[in-house]
């Protein structure tokens, strides 16, 4: 039974990296599947060049030649086997110069259509995956690379957000990773039926090793981060945040969900039916072994607190649609989500009321949203508002609906401050209550809550 490894993004970044690999990969004394993702901010560079379309010739020279100028130092300066090296860097600019021909196609094209983006913003994680599996050969580790295309990961056909269809993938895994050998693998993306590259969405290495995880019954999946794993809180914020040794799949999902930024929220998906354990490890404490800071597995470890992380994220806006009776009457709201679906604008969540309708929107789709709801005219609307500036303010933990008084306590803790709450869901999860306040008082409403229940004499 293997192992399935991921290393991220933020542990990849120059030369030592790859030493850094070497050491973790030495703890597993089995066949394991390293799944990786792209170097650090490489992705996003490459979201932001295709973002214009109309970047011009030298820009797209300039792209690469910063590519060549970037890894050129581990081409030349890791790879003491020359015929690996020679292997590596003729692969790895066989991958650059068909970068740039898509880079190309976009500039005389003026747009970006789905297929090309997908492929294009996939790039890293191919370098990545190259380059890892020949610096572990060469050490004398048995580590092949193994691409989504050659292996068999079927997607969907989903662009942008793909799921893996793990009925037709499974078959083709398995007999891909049978034997008794280590594979390196390039995450964020898998293939359609038609042969095209989809990505699984922002972050979307996690998913890809959670699916490789369950197609092969992995023992585990070990998610190797640059932090301690789970916090009670965010340690930039607060001054004192306890670790989480144990967390239930569906606190994780939501701590992910809500802004705790370890894990993709959709990495527990493919492991709930299999029952296989997330270990969250810390690339810089690698003389710890193989002793995870948390572990993440079926069945919920309940803490007396109840609560066991409040955490948060920005970039939040509300679209309110107000009018006598507009809650209840049929079909305002799904004429109304139906159009911003259609307009690709993601709603987080929606409230109801007799008098009025809040959406949750990334804040970017506000001004759209609102737009296009006004360009309806649906009859009983009389109003369309939106607020920016918002944060989403979430406390985490098993049993939060069960245990009484906790709620109360939450928003005691935040009126206590005199923060105003400008939206609120109970209920909607078994395991989370959030909020949202404005962006100013988003610091202070953490530090309240996280004081109350970790600090607080009643603990």
């Amino acid at each position: 039974m293997a192992i399935v490894i991921k290393i991220g993004g933020s542990n990849l970044q120059n030369s030592n990296s790859l030493i850094k690999v070497r050491e973790v990969v030495a703890h597993y004394n089995q066949p394991v599947v390293l799944v990786v993702s792209a170097f650090k901010g490489l992705t996003d560079r490459l979201f932001s060049i295709i973002s214009n379309p109309h970047t011009t010739k030298k820009e797209v020279s300039g792209f690469i030649d910063e590519l060549c100028k970037r890894y050129q130092p581990i081409l030349e300066g890791q790879f003491s086997d020359g015929e690996i090296r020679d292997h590596v860097s003729k692969v790895f600019y066989q991958r650059l110069d068909k970068l740039e021909e898509l880079l190309t196609a976009v500039r005389l094209m003026g747009e970006v259509p789905d297929f090309i983006e997908d492929e294009i913003v996939s790039s890293g994680e191919r370098f990545s995956s190259l380059i890892l599996a020949g610096f572990l050969r060469q050490t004398g580790l048995d580590y092949s690379e193994a691409l989504p295309e050659e292996i068999g990961l079927i997607t969907d056909g989903e662009f942008h957000n793909a799921s893996v269809d793990l009925v037709k993938s499974v078959v083709n895994l398995k007999k891909a990773f049978a034997g008794n050998r280590s594979y390196v693998v390039p995450g964020f993306y898998g293939l359609s039926e038609e042969g095209k590259t989809t990505v699984f969405g922002r972050g979307g290495s996690d998913y890809s090793a959670a699916v490789i995880a369950a197609c092969l019954e992995a023992e585990s999946l070990d998610v190797w981060k640059d932090v301690d794993g789970y916090m009670s809180g965010d340690p930039v914020i607060l001054e004192s945040p306890q670790q989480i040794e144990n967390l239930s799949y569906s606190e994780a999902a939501e701590l992910s969900y809500f802004g705790a930024h370890i894990l993709h929220p959709r990495t527990v998906e493919p492991l709930k039916s299999a029952g296989i354990p997330i270990r969250i490890f810390n690339y810089k404490q690698v003389v710890r072994g193989l002793l995870p800071f948390t572990r993440i597995e079926a069945h919920p470890v309940y803490d007396p607190r109840v609560i066991k992380s409040v955490t948060s994220s920005d970039g939040f806006g509300t679209l309110t649609l107000r009018g006598p009776g507009v809650g209840i009457k049929p079909g305002i709201l799904a004429r109304v989500t139906t159009e911003l679906d259609r307009n690709r604008i993601n709603i987080k969540s929606v409230i109801t009321t007799q008098v009025a309708i809040s959406l949750l929107l990334d804040e970017k789709d506000l001004a759209l949203a609102s737009e296009i709801t006004k360009s309806l005219n649906i009859h009983g609307i009389d109003a369309v508002d939106n607020a920016g500036k918002l944060s989403l303010v979430a406390a985490v933990g098993e049993g939060i609906l069960e245990e009484p008084g906790v709620a109360a306590r939450i928003f005691t803790a935040v009126a206590r401050e005199k923060i105003n709450i400008r939206l609120t869901s109970f209920g909607a999860s078994k395991v989370a209550v959030y909020f949202l306040v404005n962006r100013d008082d988003r610091n202070l409403a953490l530090k309240s809550i996280h004081n109350e229940f970790f600090n607080h004499p009643k603990n």
